[in-house]
């Protein structure tokens, strides 16, 4: 007997924690939404869980008293109706109208935005990141990689495809997530309520750094996306500090630029992220470091430790000066 009691406290305390982990995540958590797609999924969440709380609570003392009850609720309970409505009919009732409500709640459509025509962009997942393409007034192509952003109370509709496996594109705070798949091109539309930074994740498993393919979201009032926009579309600037223009020559000289592109040189590669201006981004490697010099210089050498099987080869040949200096180069890339 205590071994069970010691199981069900066990079990007990693990229940009780889900609800404060899945709360104390605010930057990734679908209970504090910025989105008017999110916020439907959250009150969705929160129907079936009072629901399911309230039916739990009905079943648990339905229980107790066909059990420790008198003989007449026993007899009662004991019933073909009893037994054929509460087992039967009621289920598929209650399911049916669930199921029902959630499909109309999820599918109403977005009234229309004062803010004008949605934002497109395309997201593509690779092998184990994000390649981001946004399109400006000119209809010019900028990539960018690992990150989002969007201004705010605007509608988004970003394009989603793969490269290579099935992926699922997530962003808690902002929707729901929508599967990435080989061949296939699927529409998510988002409008976020306030600015501010969030995270997202693949939500598919997709290979052994699955879990390391994380992403930033950055809401930015209009005008601050068009001013970031036009500075994202530009080309590199030119390094003036000697350490930087060592790296420069670096990139160069170790064939770098066959897999990255940095517009204004000649490093023209499309198999891994634009690195036009990394520099300025919220962090390296999906998320899975901050941006800076220390950063680069670690991913550089050890990104097989970091993201195992990502397509970068690990860079061992570079002493700790050389190191620095296209570290120093890669974080000026603003």
């Amino acid at each position: 007997m205590a071994r069970w009691y010691a199981l069900a406290n066990r079990i007990w305390g693990a229940s009780a924690a889900l609800p404060l982990a899945a709360c104390g995540g605010g930057a990734q958590s679908a209970l504090a939404p910025n989105g008017v797609q999110a916020e439907r999924v959250a009150l969705l969440f929160w129907v079936m869980t009072i629901g399911s709380g309230i039916i739990l609570l009905a079943v648990t003392l339905v229980t107790a008293l066909a059990i420790c009850g008198p003989a007449r609720w026993r007899r009662w309970l004991g019933r073909d109706g009893i037994v054929i409505g509460g087992g039967i009919v009621f289920p598929v009732i209650t399911l049916t109208a669930l199921l029902g409500y959630g499909f109309v709640l999820t599918s109403i459509n977005d009234p229309p935005s004062a803010s004008g025509e949605p934002v497109k962009i395309a997201v593509v997942g690779e092998r184990w990141w994000w390649r981001v393409i946004y399109r400006d007034v000119a209809g010019r192509r900028i990539e960018s990689a690992n990150e989002l952003r969007m201004p705010v109370g605007r509608p988004i509709e970003i394009e989603l495809t793969s490269a290579d496996v099935i992926h699922s594109f997530w962003a808690p705070k902002l929707a729901g997530k929508l599967d990435m798949i080989p061949g296939r091109k699927n529409v998510l539309t988002l409008t976020a309520k306030e600015t501010g930074l969030s995270r997202g994740q693949c939500a598919e498993y997709c290979g052994g750094a699955h879990a390391l393919m994380s992403f930033y979201v950055l809401v930015m009032t209009q005008p601050e996306f068009e001013q970031w926009l036009a500075r994202e579309a530009g080309s590199a600037k030119a390094p003036t500090e000697p350490e930087a223009q060592q790296g420069m020559t670096l990139f160069a000289a170790s064939g770098c630029g066959a897999c990255h592109t940095i517009r204004g040189t000649s490093a023209n590669g499309v198999i891994g992220p634009d690195l036009t201006h990394v520099g300025g981004r919220l962090s390296l490697g999906a998320a899975s470091l901050p941006n800076d010099e220390a950063a680069y210089a670690r991913w550089i050498k050890d990104n097989q430790r970091i993201k195992p099987g990502n397509l970068m080869p690990p860079y061992g040949i570079f002493s700790e000066s050389e190191l620095a200096a296209l570290s120093r180069y890669l974080a000026n890339l603003r």
